[in-house]
């Protein structure tokens, strides 16, 4: 029994791919769940249309995307009842994203009670970063209390792609040490020591560390204090600025960072200035993680952003030939696998993310377990 149906539940759409081993049967979105002329009226209708349309026979288990494990989630987990009520109490944590995630758990295991349902934390693969990568210098008792400390997101992605990029290496996981560069609309950035994470961008919430379409990455947290008491936004306003009108969005006033670069190619002031912005952001954090993991293998372009942007792959890693990584430009711009010159300290890799199949491939362990 190879096949697993994975499902990426938002709060009006529904994302799935049915796979039997690596292969993908059916894929395909189901969007504006519950809005006027959308595809369904609710998640459940959804689901319904989807065991209509799919064979689902031969079906070892359903993996669903939750963006949020929490301290207690340290691993993919077959769900229960109890396992339902812990990620309903970690919502606070992800407010965005673990609802829509209950949702579709809750009406899978509904519509197909004798399938193991397994959920698939974006924070587990980040759950081996040792306490003083995880940990902020606050109070402990605070911190202990209410769970705060760094979680790190897209798991699944840089999972895969650092994976990925030993078998291209001809080396073990387990002796390989690579930089992951997750660009897209959401981004992050991981050092992955031997195949586990170290060290990563995100934290708390997928807020902090790169600059993303929307969202600020790093700030200075008296920022936020500044604006509560001198310009009088409320706690919601300011969330909302740094989540929803910040980012590229905030320093170009377009988030997609097609357009951005678009503009920046065409001398355009503010997009010039938003597309340095986050390249040298992105070229911190690959700094910063030089250091942390001392030995770099190599460092993996992946995401929208980081598949596609030649553009974006040359600015950030350009003048770091010192360090042994440098980018080949006739390699770059064929998107080629490997974008570094042959004999280069540092392989420099475009691999594509699949975050899907590593959701299957988690499933199964979790109901092989």
């Amino acid at each position: 029994m190879t096949r697993v149906l994975v499902l990426n539940s938002g709060s009006s759409s529904l994302r799935y791919r049915l796979f039997d081993g690596s292969e993908v049967l059916a894929k395909g979105l189901v969007q504006r769940i519950g809005e006027p002329g959308g595809d369904a009226a609710d998640h459940g209708a959804a689901l319904r249309r989807l065991m209509d349309e799919l064979d689902l026979a031969g079906l070892a288990a359903v993996g669903h995307r939750v963006v949020h494990g929490g301290e207690r989630f340290t691993a993919s987990t077959v769900v229960d009842d109890d396992v339902l009520a812990a990620i309903e109490e970690l919502i606070p944590l992800a407010p965005l994203h673990n609802p829509a995630a209950l949702t579709g758990l809750r009406v899978a295991r509904d519509l197909l009670p004798d399938i193991p349902q397994v959920a698939v934390f974006d924070t587990a693969f980040h759950a081996t970063i040792p306490p003083e990568g995880a940990l902020w210098a606050i109070d402990r008792e605070v911190a202990g209390k209410w769970g705060l400390r760094r979680y790190g997101f897209h798991g699944t992605s840089h999972a895969y792609v650092s994976r990925e990029t030993a078998r291209l290496l001809g080396r073990p996981p387990a002796e390989t040490n690579v930089i992951t560069l997750h660009l897209g609309n959401g981004a992050s950035a991981t050092a992955v020591r031997g195949g586990a994470s170290v060290a990563t961008s995100m934290g708390l919430t997928p807020l902090p560390g790169l600059v993303m379409g929307t969202r600020s990455g790093d700030i200075d947290p008296s920022l936020i204090f500044h604006l509560h008491r001198v310009a009088g936004l409320s706690l919601d306003e300011i969330e909302d600025m740094l989540t929803r009108r910040s980012g590229l969005l905030g320093l170009a006033g377009d988030n997609d960072l097609r357009t951005v670069q678009e503009r920046y190619l065409a001398g355009d002031p503010d997009a010039t200035l938003a597309f340095d912005v986050y390249c040298r952001r992105i070229r911190e954090y690959t700094g910063s993680y030089l250091a942390v993991l001392g030995r770099v293998d190599a460092i993996t372009f992946t995401g929208g952003v980081g598949e596609n942007s030649r553009l974006v792959r040359a600015r950030t890693l350009a003048g770091l030939e010192a360090l042994g990584i440098s980018v080949d430009p006739e390699r770059n711009e064929r998107n080629a696998t490997v974008i570094s010159p042959d004999g280069s300290p540092i392989t420099v890799c475009v691999v594509p993310t699949e975050e899907e199949l590593e959701i299957a491939s988690e499933a199964r362990k979790a109901v092989a377990a």
